[in-house]
């Protein structure tokens, strides 16, 4: 009887320890950002080639598109929300560095993957990350300082038929009136992109669709929203609410 007893607990300790190492199995996951226009992918090669039409009928090349995203959330089902460090600068014009290898592993199994684009307020600390300094990502302290959330700039045919250059620059919106007094409203805004199944090391796209800044819900006319965005206070709120609306999304997932 001692013998099976022996038999049996060490089977019970081998089980346990199995099904132990199953639910500690951690795994590496990267986000792959990748750049479309309704459908039709953006790559390097098309900088500065008029091959875009926004809603309004407007021509365009896309010349520089840089963008931050922060605070990549990632939340099981029991409403655990795992926070990681850092941000990603995702430049078009450097198409080596568009995936970005999160700085921690994770428990496989169901998440929630949220991100956001921008900084929030606690994060948007003006001139504190050096590498972002030293690309010229920085808000002049006029406008508040801190840093921008996307540059996209670019060409467009005007009503005359004239080349005209535009700067899409998001920040912060702030009503500089009176520099003495700066009003600001957040522009930063957070995207629940969905549900994953993660069950092995695993390589996530997450998809932008350039059009959408420019249709939805605000109709971008180009002929009167160029250059000078940065302190329009209107401005700023109205690419928000296009940004909130449809242009991120999840996209393939390869593990």
């Amino acid at each position: 009887m001692k013998k099976y007893l022996t038999l049996f607990l060490s089977l019970l300790l081998l089980s346990c320890s199995s099904d132990s190492d199953e639910l500690i199995k951690e795994v590496t996951l990267k986000l792959n950002f990748t750049q479309n226009w309704d459908g039709t992918a953006i790559e390097k090669s098309d900088l500065s080639s008029f091959e875009f039409t926004n809603k309004a009928g407007t021509k365009l090349t896309i010349d520089r598109l840089r963008y931050l995203i922060s605070r990549i959330t990632l939340t099981d089902g029991n409403q655990k929300a795992t926070v990681f460090d850092g941000y990603k600068l995702i430049d078009l014009s450097k198409s080596d560095e568009l995936i970005h290898t999160l700085p921690q592993k994770i428990s496989e199994g169901s998440y929630k993957l949220a991100i956001t684009f921008g900084f929030n307020n606690d994060d948007n600390k003006d001139g504190v990350y050096q590498d972002l300094n030293t690309v010229s990502w920085g808000v002049p302290t006029m406008l508040g300082g801190g840093y921008h959330f996307m540059q996209m700039d670019g060409k467009y045919i005007n009503k005359s038929g004239v080349q005209s250059n535009f700067n899409y620059h998001a920040i912060k919106a702030v009503d500089n009136t009176d520099p003495t007094n700066l009003k600001f409203e957040d522009t930063f805004f957070t995207v629940e992109l969905g549900t994953i199944l993660i069950t092995n090391n695993a390589t996530i796209e997450i998809r932008m669709n350039v059009a959408e800044w420019f249709k939805n819900p605000n109709e971008w006319d180009l002929n009167t929203l160029n250059t000078m965005l940065m302190p329009n206070f209107d401005a700023q709120k109205l690419m928000a609410a296009n940004g909130k609306s449809g242009v991120f999304s999840l996209g393939n997932i390869s593990q």
